[in-house]
């Protein structure tokens, strides 16, 4: 079972074998535990729960330390599933580390992106803005029309408008692990995630690449 929980530490810069310069991003990966396994036939789905991150008990709720001093785990303070499809390779109070990974392999990384606020139609979508001329001075970073006339009299669903940007969960999917450091956990990925530095992430291997 090939899936991790870990925290987005930040980008830098590797060379490779004929120095050209790959951006990555830092993760630190693990050490996670098997916390659960979900069964088909008594939950409906099959998938395997990790948790992530120690930290204080009292930090968790009764209800959390039961839960995994089940298995005689230490308090972990983030708990994510990971859908299995098939046999369940992994037991229950099992430690992960980064090693399940391994150099060249394609990983999908599920973050939540950092989050903007309120934004317009200009910072949200790429419009343009209006003219500067014949007296308008309050409506140049406005929308413009959203509507039509008597038919259908209404505004259409999923029109592009202000709102709120970001925070939202993203998958970058296809990226390929560079280099790997099971000693310190941690794993460069090429390319960049998403999330703010500190970000939890599900790293999960690639579903769409042949």
């Amino acid at each position: 079972m090939k899936g991790m929980i870990g925290k987005k530490m930040g980008m830098t810069q590797l060379f490779d074998e004929q120095g050209n310069v790959i951006p990555v991003t830092v993760i630190q990966a693990g050490p996670c535990y098997v916390t659960q396994i979900r069964d088909g036939e008594k939950d409906g789905y099959t998938a395997v729960q990790l948790g992530y991150g120690e930290t204080k008990p009292k930090s968790l709720t009764k209800g959390q330390l039961g839960h995994l001093q089940k298995n005689n785990l230490p308090a972990l303070r983030y708990l994510r599933e990971f859908r299995v499809d098939g046999n369940v390779e992994v037991e229950e109070g099992q430690e992960i580390k980064v090693d399940v990974f391994e150099q060249g392999d394609y990983i999908d990384v599920i973050g939540v992106s950092k989050g903007r606020g309120f934004a317009g139609t200009i910072k949200r979508y790429g419009f343009g803005r209006g003219p500067k001329t014949h007296g308008q001075s309050d409506r140049m970073r406005s929308p413009g029309s959203i509507g039509m006339c008597a038919a259908p009299g209404r505004t259409l669903k999923g029109k592009r408008m202000g709102g709120r940007m970001g925070n939202d969960r993203i998958t970058m999917q296809n990226l390929q692990v560079v280099r790997i450091d099971p000693e310190k956990n941690l794993l460069a990925v090429k390319g960049s995630i998403p999330g703010a530095m500190g970000g939890i992430v599900m790293i999960r291997p690639a579903t769409k690449k042949q």
